[in-house]
């Protein structure tokens, strides 16, 4: 089990292990049970609703030879309504693993990522700029440098810490305070 906040890495990590697998990628409003047995399986957002007898049988089924499952969710699985005692006990056994936001290291190296596969070099004071100010995701920061580029381009100005000043005012003037 891995949980974590969204935007964190959860589902990357997870097809990725999907992938070396082989993995059988289960939908989990309509998840095939035939499908998953004695198999890999990945089952994604399990916190945000699937039948519990579905879920019940899938873990019971990763004990199985041959078989294994990883889940993601955004809460860990003490935190899940149960409504089989039977479910509650597996979900209290699983092996879970926390993501938690990524720190100010991740989060720069992520940047600088993004802004190297646009073959753009900010200035060296953009990153602390942005690493105070900006939402602590990875979608996030592949949009916020999406952002900067195409402002850049459109206004015929370099990518400068002022530019990234005004994308971010602009996301905090969009924002709705009473959603």
């Amino acid at each position: 089990m891995l949980f974590g906040p969204q935007g964190v890495g959860k589902s990357h990590l997870a097809h990725g292990w999907a992938g070396a697998r082989q993995a059988l990628v289960l939908d989990r409003q309509a998840p095939d049970l035939a499908a998953a047995a004695g198999r890999a399986v990945l089952l994604e957002d399990v916190d945000q609703g699937m039948d519990d007898e579905a879920l019940f049988h899938l873990i019971n089924m990763a004990g199985r030879e041959g078989a294994s499952l990883l889940m993601t969710a955004r809460e860990a699985p003490a935190a899940w309504r149960a409504g089989l005692p039977d479910l509650r006990s597996r979900l209290n056994a699983l092996f879970v693993a926390e993501m938690e936001a990524p720190d100010d290291e991740v989060l720069e190296g992520v940047l600088r990522k993004f802004f190297r596969e646009r073959n753009i070099r900010p200035p060296k004071d953009v990153y602390p700029y942005l690493l105070r100010r900006m939402e602590r995701s990875i979608p996030y920061a592949r949009e916020i440098v999406k952002r900067m580029d195409e402002a850049a381009d459109d206004e015929q100005r370099p990518i400068s810490r002022t530019l990234a000043r005004q994308i971010l005012d602009d996301d905090m003037e969009n924002l709705d305070l009473f959603d």
